[in-house]
């Protein structure tokens, strides 16, 4: 299957966590073929080294005239901005795009397929806006409980802030499981995700307040009854006492996960983008959500942001003796502990149910 060839527009915000979106495909796409990024800070980069120091062929321009030689069919723009809305700055860009016949698809909440200038300009091209959470608005699925008949081991990566890492640790692990011989399925719960090609998807940021422990229950239970996987994955949002982004609550209530990871960037001290609010200790995290959900955290995955390569070892170390849980850095060593602390736990539930259905059948309980 051929993808189509896409350009990200993340003009002066690549180096930063409002880029995670262009971050997220330049590490990982399966709907799109990243072929390059625009952010002129960059220029004549490769946007994989910029961004964690691998090479990945993607190129970084200044402007979109310059990636014309690649062909590319679609801009998407990579830019997660508060608010989501789309940057002044970036109206010229996404003009040239579509003046050189390039498909738009865009992630923010200001709808650019709403906007007279996008929209007739692109009825003119023949090109089309996509706005991805335009697409989910209508998603209205109320919750209905039927999450219990999924009986796959239903995993959910928490953070304790927005822009963490939550979503790459997640697809790090459905993919380590896949190589340990299991069958696992990610559920994306943003419109990166989406991007990246997630098969199931609630963007529940972008839907009513009423359906979306709906949309996520939904997601779930479509993948189990697609695929019958070992292992559902559900990526976090926001975090738990972020002050405005309370992300993980509907994901614990709907997804009932049986096991969830913890990621934190220790380097952080303050939320990010709202310096007046610490970030509160993990071992709080860890308590609210085990209070939450009724099961302890499996895991914890560090964002080794501000880091240096001899730091990171001592911080894995450090967080496993003072919190007493598995601690990976996946973008430093992977995820190979927390995958097997999981799978260490589905064990340990097979067992449990064996013996129960052991008992009954002697005439027990």
């Amino acid at each position: 299957m051929t993808l189509p060839r896409a350009i990200i527009l993340a003009e002066g915000v690549y180096g930063s966590t409002n880029g995670k979106t262009a971050h997220g495909l330049v590490r990982y796409s399966k709907r799109y073929e990243i072929v390059g990024v625009i952010d002129s800070e960059f220029a004549g980069m490769d946007a994989g080294y910029v961004l964690d120091g691998k090479v990945r062929n993607i190129p970084v321009f200044s402007t979109v005239e310059e990636t014309l030689y690649l062909k590319p069919e679609i801009l998407i723009v990579g830019a997660a901005t508060d608010g989501g809305y789309l940057p002044k700055n970036y109206r010229p860009y996404i003009t040239k795009a579509i003046l050189n016949g390039m498909s738009i698809v865009s992630g923010l909440h200001e709808f650019l397929s709403d906007d007279p200038e996008f929209s007739s300009l692109a009825n003119i091209m023949g090109v089309n806006i996509t706005d991805v959470r335009k697409m989910f608005l209508k998603k209205q699925e109320f919750f209905t409980g039927e999450i219990e008949n999924v009986k796959a081991i239903k995993v959910a990566v928490l953070g304790t802030d927005s822009a963490i890492g939550k979503r790459t640790t997640t697809i790090m692990l459905t993919e380590a499981l896949k190589d340990m011989g299991y069958s696992a399925i990610f559920v994306g719960t943003g419109q990166t995700g989406w991007m990246q090609g997630a098969e199931y998807c609630a963007l529940i940021d972008a839907m009513i307040n009423d359906f979306v422990a709906g949309g996520i229950e939904s997601e779930v239970v479509r993948a189990w009854k697609d695929h019958h996987p070992d292992f559902i994955l559900i990526e976090g949002q926001g975090g738990i006492l972020h002050p405005a982004y309370p992300g993980g609550f509907e994901i614990i209530a709907a997804a009932r996960p049986e096991a969830i990871v913890l990621q934190h960037a220790p380097k952080r001290l303050y939320y990010d983008g709202f310096e007046k609010y610490p970030i509160p200790d993990v071992k709080k995290f860890m308590d609210i959500i085990e209070i939450l959900s009724g099961h302890p955290i499996v895991g914890i995955t560090l964002n080794t942001e501000h880091m240096s390569e001899f730091e990171i070892p001592y911080y894995i170390q450090d967080y496993e003796e003072r919190y007493r849980v598995p601690v990976d850095a996946p973008l430093y060593s992977g995820v190979s502990k927390i995958a097997r602390a999981i799978l260490d736990m589905k064990e340990s539930q097979v067992e449990i149910q064996e013996k129960k259905e052991t008992v009954i059948a002697r005439g027990g309980y």
